[in-house]
């Protein structure tokens, strides 16, 4: 069955400009895990573009982060206006929902780490005026605003600040990448949902870029969702599709309706992936599977599509107020 795909998370800018970081390749059609042509033959598809940004940036790439922000953000912004007949930036979930209805697909502005706009909240306001909705507050790294899950360490102050800002301005905090620490101070000071764009269940593979179920838990309390990552390394020792389902499943133990589970793949992001899935145009088999093992027709469309487009209305509820 054909099921609309919404993915809270991809690397696809990043791997568009290529090792040169310059490189600018073709949406439309490339050998990544993510191009328009394959999308195109879901059922409505919604991707979230993650501007990635990290300060070792200016080591491995010899390039600064800010320059390879403004980058990534011009690559995806100049694709989805090269490919208009068949993609539109979209600012809001009813633009989103418009855009399926007309057989359009949507391109989401997020930004995985802060190294880009210099770790500044002052910046998020005209951030969010350019159209980005999810922030995370760092990557892999320890930084002004937090630590990381390689490197503990809580919110700083001026992490604070941050999330304050963000969910002022209706923009959604992701949790993925962050230390254990910084997880549970944004849940001391969060009035809006939180989310997880791309993380697993640790309780069924111990890497710490997963979600203990306390931490799951959480997330469902704000009203949040996480978004299952397709990164081998993060999904189990030599993944199936199979195993893919037993986090889902395992997720649903604690939200039995599954109203917090969305998708988040890390394609383009990741190396591996578990065993018969190989990019975009493959989530159709993780729908069919999960229908197989039981889940009825509704609750894999609210994961593969509803769920994250109620948890972007209600960051926008939450701003109106």
């Amino acid at each position: 069955m054909n099921i609309p795909v919404f993915d809270l998370h991809c690397d696809t800018a990043l791997a568009l400009l290529g090792e040169s970081m310059n490189e600018a390749g073709e949406l439309r059609k490339n050998e990544h895990h993510i191009d328009l042509e394959r999308a195109s033959a879901l059922d409505g598809y919604a991707q979230c573009f993650a501007c990635f940004t990290t300060p070792s940036m200016q080591e491995w790439a010899k390039t600064s982060p800010v320059v390879i922000f403004e980058r990534e953000l011009a690559t995806i912004q100049r694709e989805v206006d090269k490919n208009r007949d068949l993609i539109s930036i979209a600012y809001s979930p009813s633009e989103i929902r418009a855009n399926q209805e007309k057989g359009k697909m949507s391109a989401i502005l997020t930004l995985e780490g802060t190294a880009g706009f210099g770790h500044d909240p002052a910046l998020l306001e005209d951030l969010s005026a350019i159209g980005f909705r999810v922030v995370s507050l760092a990557w892999n790294e320890q930084n002004p605003l937090t630590g990381s899950h390689v490197t503990g360490g809580g919110l700083t102050d001026l992490g604070r600040e941050f999330v304050r800002e963000a969910q002022r301005l209706g923009m959604l905090v992701d949790v993925s990448h962050i230390s254990d620490e910084g997880f549970w101070d944004i849940m001391k000071i969060t009035n809006a949902p939180i989310i997880a764009t791309h993380s697993n269940s640790r309780a069924l593979c111990g890497h710490s870029r997963n979600l203990t179920d306390d931490m799951f838990r959480a997330i469902c309390e704000t009203g949040g969702v996480a978004g299952y990552n397709m990164c081998d390394e993060f999904t189990g020792e030599n993944p199936t599709i199979d195993t893919v389902c037993d986090h889902i499943f395992h997720f649903m133990e604690m939200n039995p309706s599954g109203s917090c589970i969305a998708l988040g793949g890390d394609l383009d992001g990741v190396e591996k992936m578990p065993r018969g899935f190989e990019g975009v145009q493959d989530w159709p088999k993780l729908s069919a599977r999960l229908l197989e093992r039981g889940l009825d027709e509704q609750t894999v469309r609210n994961i593969f599509w509803h769920n994250a487009i109620g948890v972007m209305e209600r960051a926008v509820c939450n701003h109106k107020k």
